[in-house]
């Protein structure tokens, strides 16, 4: 089931963060990997249709597992799917199921290197891996770089803020390119990214349906 949103009215921003909120939004990342996998769905925009990934990343081990289907686009998509920060393991499926079975199918899979620019889809498969770090963000510096509160809203019941992202390093004017729905603990919930020259953003929502560990796919899969 996909995160429900609404506005509960508290939106004044933006403006900069409070020290607390510097905290959460420092914390956010590092909560993905204490908790070591999470359940995702990754909305994928395209000018062909739009893309849908629904599945489980793991941050400790850095790969993610799921199933692929298209809407609105040919169904050449479909299938399972498990990528790594450099490859992406596909399996086409004429019929995808609605989540990627506990254990892969032993057969039929095929490589392919992770693109690291061209592909909405891969971009956003990278910037799922990268939502989990192994330690907190300096706090301090988050609202130097341009990191800002934006308002209040509800996911799924929960009350979370909206929190912009600082500048990437080494390119200026990219703050606010990436948003955080963060709860009251730090917990991540939903995360909306503009890439590149897509119209819409990719949105990766948390906690979506229940999460399956993610499994090494057998060794005898094929390559191409």
């Amino acid at each position: 089931m996909a995160a429900f949103l609404v506005t509960d009215g508290d939106a004044d921003g933006p403006r900069l963060l409070t020290t607390e909120e510097a905290s959460r939004l420092a914390i956010t990342r590092f909560r993905n990997y204490q908790a070591q996998g999470r359940a995702v769905t990754i909305t994928v925009p395209g000018t062909a249709g739009e893309l849908t990934v629904t599945g489980s990343v793991d941050y400790r081990r850095k790969v993610g597992q799921g199933v692929v289907h298209g809407t609105g686009r040919a169904k050449s998509s479909d299938g399972l799917i498990q990528w790594t920060p450099t490859s992406v393991r596909v399996r086409p499926m004429t019929h995808a199921p609605a989540h990627a079975p506990a254990s892969p199918p032993r057969s039929g899979w095929y490589d392919r290197p992770l693109s690291s620019s061209g592909s909405a889809l891969d971009t956003s498969l990278s910037i799922a891996l990268g939502l989990g770090g192994d330690r907190p963000d300096n706090a301090e510096l988050l609202p130097q770089n341009g990191a800002a509160w934006w308002g209040r809203e509800q996911v799924d019941g929960r009350r979370v803020d909206v929190m912009t992202g600082p500048s990437s390093p080494g390119r200026s004017g990219t703050a606010g390119n990436v948003r955080y729905w963060i709860g009251s603990d730090g917990t991540m919930y939903r995360v909306r990214i503009s890439v590149g020259s897509q119209p819409e953003p990719v949105v990766i929502d948390f906690d979506t349906h229940e999460y399956v560990p993610v499994k090494p796919l057998p060794e005898t899969a094929a390559t191409r």
